[in-house]
């Protein structure tokens, strides 16, 4: 039997343990690519958020206190079942995401690897030893921080949304997992249901899709303690706004535009086949896409011809149905706030030398040439497949045109000269570097953030980010004896 099969998840949401109708009643799955509804998923409110998060308080005291090893279990269970099911759940991801094969067979890989790096923190040191003037033994020590609130995005949901729910869970949390209606299966039923089959106790995990009532609700609830979000830096002023206006802490996983700086030493075939992958792949729906394609002008006329070469030649279309490099855009909202930066970029002086066309939620592989460093397409995140491509004179003004940006989240820099583009790397504030790579990466065991709009820094990957990011920190003394006071 297929972890979706059956008849107690659709339509409903998992509160409290079980499946079951949202107060706001029932919506209908729409793939992107044929417009076709492929089932039904629950949709919470504010009320339901108020039920689970108690709900799940009180589910997290037990949770908490139990074995290590028991919590390590289920962590590294939820990992073997993505590898069980991948086959099924990228299924959903090709359907109702518009993900190409190789996008959904890498999310469910990412899963596992999630749990399976989750399932080693509950049995790491927790704590550590403190000198004291006094005759007591003084120690700091890692608690969970109760009831965590996790807000995942439509475009990759399955490792947005596993990356902070596995790790909070293994560190004794509850979560309460709020993802984007437009996958909620995806990104929240398939999730709920591998923890399910996992043998996580009721209540520890809560998934309710929902709109901008339930965010609020989750970030401003007393009961949730911490909010890991991961959306667009607007979004996610508002959340972090919120968040410090309840004393809460929020890590906040923004946009991107980020920096493909090609220099002239580099071989233009291996530089072109690096931005067509870094630009195109997911559709660019991806928040490290190469959006600014910085190149040296030695090599900048064949690079673009190259580019827009094989931009022409990248098939688009519906990826259940064939053999594709792109698939749809999520919705006519995104495809049209993506021509609009293609058109205003073409006004501000940007030549298309591909693509700029779409049909239906299909757009093609777009490359911008001559793009003014003004040009929207250029200082916005586009999160689509839009390759705006400029000249530079110098690896100086590279790194002065890189460095231009308020997002600092993922840089590529090609070069032969590996110590030259370390060197460039250290002058362009980014969260991820990737030195002769494009700039989409991304591994379980890895810090991953970024600096100014794109984020708080690095709050997912690895151990030490994940204990920062989902625990808190108590004093502890211990003495044999009271002490005497004056008084």
């Amino acid at each position: 039997m297929g972890l979706l099969d059956g008849a107690d998840w659709p339509g409903k949401i998992f509160i409290g343990g079980e499946w079951a109708p949202g107060s706001g009643g029932e919506r209908p799955v729409v793939e992107p690519a044929t417009g076709a509804e492929l089932g039904r998923y629950g949709v919470a409110t504010a009320e339901d958020l108020a039920r689970a998060a108690e709900s799940a308080a009180e589910a997290q005291r037990a949770w908490a206190a139990t074995p290590y090893p028991q919590r390590a279990a289920v962590l590294r269970k939820a990992g073997d079942l993505w590898a069980e099911h991948a086959e099924e759940i990228s299924g959903w991801n090709i359907r109702e995401v518009g993900a190409i094969p190789p996008m959904a067979g890498f999310a469910t890989h990412v899963a596992a690897q999630e749990c399976y790096e989750a399932a080693a923190l509950p049995g790491r040191p927790y704590g550590e030893l403190l000198p004291s003037e006094e005759p007591r033994l003084s120690m700091a020590r890692r608690v969970p921080a109760g009831v965590v609130g996790v807000i995942s995005p439509f475009n990759v949901p399955i490792i947005l949304g596993i990356r902070s729910v596995a790790p909070a869970l293994a560190l004794g949390n509850a979560v309460i997992l709020k993802p984007d209606p437009r996958t909620a299966v995806t990104g929240g039923v398939t999730i709920a249901r591998i923890f399910e089959a996992a043998g996580l106790p009721p209540g520890v995990l809560q998934v309710l899709p929902g709109g901008v009532d339930v965010g609020e609700a989750l970030v401003t609830h007393p009961l949730v303690r911490v909010i890991s979000f991961t959306g667009s830096t607007a979004a996610g002023r508002r959340v972090g706004e919120l968040a410090g206006r309840h004393l809460k802490r929020a890590h906040l996983e923004l946009g991107g535009n980020s920096a493909l700086v090609v220099l002239d030493d580099v071989d233009v075939d291996q530089a072109v086949s690096l931005a067509a992958f870094g630009a195109f792949f997911h559709q660019g729906q991806i928040c490290m896409t190469v959006g600014r394609h910085i190149v040296h002008e030695q090599v900048y006329d064949d690079f673009v011809e190259r580019l827009a070469a094989k931009a022409a030649g990248l098939p688009v279309g519906d990826p259940a149905a064939g053999e594709v490099a792109l698939g749809p855009v999520i919705d006519a909202g995104q495809r049209d706030k993506i021509h609009a930066l293609v058109t205003g970029s073409r006004e501000a002086g940007a030549r298309v030398a591909a693509g700029g066309e779409y049909e239906d939620l299909f757009y093609r592989a777009t490359v911008l040439a001559e793009t003014p460093p003004a040009a929207p397409a250029f200082r916005e995140e586009v999160f689509g497949p839009v390759a705006s491509v400029t000249r530079v004179a110098s690896a100086d003004e590279a790194a002065r045109l890189a460095a231009d940006s308020e997002y600092g989240l993922s840089l590529g820099i090609v070069t032969r000269d590996v110590m030259k583009g370390l060197a460039l790397a250290d002058r362009i504030p980014t969260g991820i570097v990737h030195i002769n790579d494009q700039t989409v990466s991304d591994e379980a065991n890895a810090p991953f953030g970024g600096v100014g709009a794109s984020g708080t820094g690095s709050r997912f990957g690895g151990a030490a980010a994940n204990v920062e990011a989902f625990t808190e920190t108590r004093w502890v003394t211990v003495r044999g004896e009271p002490p005497a006071y004056p008084f």
